[in-house]
C-alpha cells in the first residue's frame, strides 16, 4: 500500500558547495535544512568520515558516534533544535551533533583543554540541553521537560530522549519510562541498539506494521478518532490505555515476539535500520507530532562504516590513536613501563581467585575499563558484568557476601556516587565482607567533570564500619587487596587512579597490611607531609627538590587509610611539627585534609596546616598534568607550599 511522504524542504544547494561537500556549509541546524532530502546520505557520509579523521589523532569517543550519524542528522533535519528538545544519553554517541550545531570548526579541540567539552553540556551549546556523562538519566530529564512545557504552555515544542541500549539496563531508564508511562506527555525516546537485540525483525509484518504505524495518514486518522470519542464520552484515558494494551496484544500475535515495552501505555514503533537515513527522516516526520509518550527502537551498528570498530565494538569504544587507513591503533610500546593500575588489579584478581575460590568479580558494564576481563578469561563462570547497573552491583555484592562468598566489586569512583544508598544499607550495616575497588579515582583527565573521581574519600569518610585505603603503588594494591580477602575484615574500600604506576617489577609475593597503620617514607624535621594514594609519589619527588634549594628537610607520611585513620602517625606529627602539609587527588572538603584537621583540633595540637587536594568546585578536562597543575597539587605547587610553610625557617644543620 502507498504510505505518506512528508513535506520536506528541498531546497537547492549551490553546485560548487556539492562538489566541494557539504558538510562544511553546515553551520546550524538550519543549513541542513537547506538540503534535500536525497542529499542527506551524502552528508552522513562526509560527517562520519570527519569523526574518523578527527579521532585518529585527537583520541575520544569512537564507535558510539559513527554508529548514529544517521539518527543525528535526521534528528536535526526534521525537529526544529534548539526549541526542540533532544536529550543525549551519556553523551558518547553525540560527536556528530556536535559537529552539525556550530562547532565543527571547533572540533579538532575536542576533549583538550580549553577546548570543547567531552560531553555535551548546556554550558557550551543552547543545543545541549542536559548535562550527560553519566549513563540512564535522558528519559527521566526529558520527561521533566515534555511535562515542564505542557505546564508551561510550550505545545508546540518536542522532546526527544535518546538512549543507548547499555544505558537501558541501568535503573533510572527503567524509572523514567514507568512515569511516563503515566504521565501526560508527549515524550519521543529513541532507543538507538546496536547490541541488545531487544526484539528483532521478523518477516515482512513487522515491516508492514512499522510503516503502517508510523503512516502520518493513519495516525491522523486514528487521532481524529479518539477525540471524537472522547467528546462524545465513550473514551476515558483508562480506555485508551487498555485499548493500546489490546493492540499490542494483537500486534504480538501477529509478529510472534514481544518485548519489554510492549506492556506499558507507550506506543512502540521498530525496530527500524537506524542506518537509512531518509527512512528515518520519514519515521520521525510522521510520529513527532504524535500525542502521549512513544519509543522508537532503532537497529545501529556501533562503529558503523569503519570495519575495524564494526569488527571489534569493545576494543574501539575509545580506541586511541589509530592510523585511520590501516586501522592499526597506536600504542606506546610498553617496554619497561609500569602497568596501568588498573592491569595490576586484573591480574592480583586472578591471582587471588586461584587461591581463594570464594572470590568472586563483579563489574557494572565495565570488564575491560577496570582489567576485570583478565580473570574473565580464566573465571568466567565467577566473574559477573551486571550492566549499567551500579546499585544493583553493590547489592548484588552485598546478596553474595551475606552467603559466603568474598566479592570483588570494582567501580569507576564517580559512578560509585550512583550506589552510596546501596553501600550504606546493604553493605556498611550488615558489616558484609565486600571489597570494592574504585578505579579512576581523582582527575581522570579528557573525560572531565561528570568522570573525576573526586568526591569518593570524602563521601566515604562518614560512613561506620568501612575501612578506606588507597596504595601507594603497585606492590601496595596488591598487597591491600591481599588484605580485604582475608576472613571478616568486612567492607573495604580501595581506590586507585586512572594511568601507569610507578614500578615495572611489581609482582612481589603477597604480605598483609595491618588495617589502619600508615608508613614513613621518608624523615625530616622541618615540615611533615601527610599524603594518601599514588600522589604520595608526586609529593616524596617534589621534597627532593625542595630540600636541595632550601636546605631544610621534610618528612613524608604515606597514610595509606584514610579509615581508620593512624592517630599513631598523627600523635607523632602533633607532637614534633609546627607545620604540617596535607596532599590528596581528591576534593579537599572532607578528605585526608580534613581527617587530620579535627584529629589536630580534637587533640589539642595546633600546627599550621595547609592543605592540597582539589578545590570546592567542579574541574573541568584536560590531560592530567595540566590539571593537576590546575588544581595546584603538580609537583611545583607542592614545592611552593613546603616553602611557604617553612618561610623564616634557619636551614637544618648539617
Amino acid at each position: 500500500m502507498p504510505f505518506e511522504q512528508p513535506k520536506l524542504r528541498m531546497d537547492s544547494v549551490d553546485a560548487d558547495i556539492t562538489e566541494n561537500g557539504l558538510l562544511k556549509s553546515i553551520d546550524s541546524p538550519k543549513d541542513l535544512k537547506k538540503l534535500s532530502l536525497e542529499q542527506l546520505p551524502q552528508v552522513c557520509q562526509e560527517l562520519r568520515q570527519m569523526i574518523i579523521d578527527e579521532l585518529s589523532h585527537n583520541p575520544g569517543h569512537f564507535g558510539s558516534s559513527l554508529g548514529t550519524v544517521e539518527l543525528t542528522v535526521a534528528l536535526h533535519y526534521v525537529f526544529n533544535t534548539p526549541d526542540d528538545r533532544i536529550v543525549w544519553d551519556v553523551g558518547h554517541q553525540a560527536y556528530g551533533h556536535k559537529i552539525l550545531t556550530g562547532r565543527r570548526d571547533r572540533f579538532c579541540t575536542n576533549r583538550k583543554f580549553g577546548g570543547l567539552k567531552p560531553f555535551p553540556s548546556p554550558d557550551e551549546s543552547e543545543y545541549d540541553t542536559f548535562t550527560c556523562g553519566h549513563a540512564s538519566n535522558s528519559i527521566s530529564a526529558a520527561l521533566g521537560m515534555a511535562v515542564a512545557d505542557k505546564r508551561n504552555g510550550h505545545s508546540s515544542r518536542r522532546v526527544v530522549a535518546v538512549i543507548g541500549d547499555g544505558a537501558m539496563s541501568g535503573g533510572l531508564a527503567f524509572e523514567g519510562i514507568n512515569n511516563a508511562s503515566i504521565t501526560n506527555n508527549d515524550l519521543l525516546i529513541i532507543l538507538n541498539d546496536n547490541n541488545m537485540s531487544i526484539s528483532q525483525s521478523v518477516g515482512g509484518m513487522r515491516s508492514y506494521l512499522t510503516q503502517l504505524q508510523t503512516s502520518r495518514s493513519y495516525n491522523k486518522f486514528r487521532y481524529y478518532v479518539s477525540r471524537v470519542l472522547y467528546k462524545l464520552g465513550l473514551m476515558t484515558e483508562q480506555r485508551r490505555r487498555n485499548i493500546i494494551r489490546r493492540n499490542n496484544r494483537i500486534k504480538i500475535k501477529l509478529t510472534h515476539q514481544n518485548n519489554m515495552f510492549e506492556g506499558m501505555d507507550i506506543r512502540y514503533f521498530g525496530p527500524v535500520d537506524g542506518h537509512n537515513v531518509e527512512n528515518l527522516v520519514r519515521i520521525l516526520s510522521n510520529i513527532k507530532n504524535m500525542h502521549g509518550p512513544k519509543l522508537l527502537h532503532i537497529k545501529t551498528i556501533k562503529g558503523k562504516g569503519y570495519e575495524p570498530a564494526e569488527k571489534d565494538s569493545a576494543i574501539w569504544h575509545a580506541p586511541g590513536l589509530f592510523d585511520k587507513v590501516t586501522g592499526e591503533r597506536i600504542i606506546g610500546s610498553g617496554q619497561d613501563q609500569p602497568p596501568l593500575f588498573q592491569e595490576v588489579f586484573g591480574e592480583t584478581l586472578k591471582e587471588l581467585m586461584s587461591e581463594n575460590r570464594k572470590i568472586i568479580g563483579i563489574t557494572p558494564a565495565m570488564p575491560i575499563g577496570c582489567s576485570m576481563d583478565i580473570p574473565m578469561r580464566t573465571y568466567p563462570d565467577r566473574c559477573f558484568d551486571v550492566g549499567i547497573a551500579e546499585g544493583h552491583a553493590v547489592t548484588f555484592s552485598g546478596g553474595l557476601a551475606k552467603e559466603g562468598m568474598m566479592p570483588f566489586c570494582n567501580i569507576y569512583s564517580s559512578f560509585m556516587q550512583r550506589a552510596y544508598d546501596n553501600l550504606i544499607h546493604d553493605i556498611a550495616i550488615q558489616k558484609l565482607n565486600v571489597v570494592i575497588c574504585l578505579d579512576r579515582a581523582g582527575l581522570v583527565g579528557e573525560d572531565g567533570p561528570t568522570h573525576h573521581g573526586a568526591f569518593d574519600l570524602a563521601f566515604l569518610r562518614p560512613i561506620p564500619n568501612l575501612t578506606i585505603a588507597s596504595p601507594y603503588d603497585e606492590i601496595e594494591l596488591r598487597n591491600l587487596m591481599y588484605t580485604a580477602q582475608l576472613p571478616d575484615q568486612g567492607p573495604f574500600v580501595i581506590r586507585y587512579p586512572r594511568g601507569h604506576g610507578i614500578l615495572t617489577d611489581w609482582r612481589k609475593p603477597f604480605e598483609p597490611v595491618v588495617v589502619g597503620t600508615g608508613r614513613k617514607i621518608k624523615d625530616g624535621n622541618d615540615v611533615a607531609v601527610l599524603s594518601i594514594g599514588p600522589i604520595g609519589n608526586l609529593a616524596e619527588h617534589a621534597i627532593q627538590t625542595w630540600e636541595k634549594e632550601s636546605g631544610l628537610t621534610a618528612a613524608l607520611y604515606d597514610m595509606r587509610f584514610l579509615k581508620p585513620i593512624d592517630t599513631k602517625i598523627l600523635s607523632e606529627v602533633g607532637k614534633k611539627f609546627s607545620r604540617i602539609i596535607t596532599i590528596e587527588n581528591g576534593t579537599m572538603t572532607g578528605g585526608l585534609g580534613s581527617a587530620v584537621m579535627e584529629f589536630m583540633a580534637e587533640n589539642g595540637f595546633a600546627p599550621t596546616i595547609r592543605r592540597l587536594g582539589l578545590p570546592d568546585r567542579f574541574i573541568e578536562h584536560g590531560s592530567t598534568p595540566q590539571l593537576l597543575h590546575l588544581c595546584h597539587i603538580d609537583e611545583d605547587a607542592v614545592i611552593s607550599a613546603l616553602h611557604e610553610q617553612t618561610s623564616g625557617t634557619k636551614q637544618t644543620e648539617q
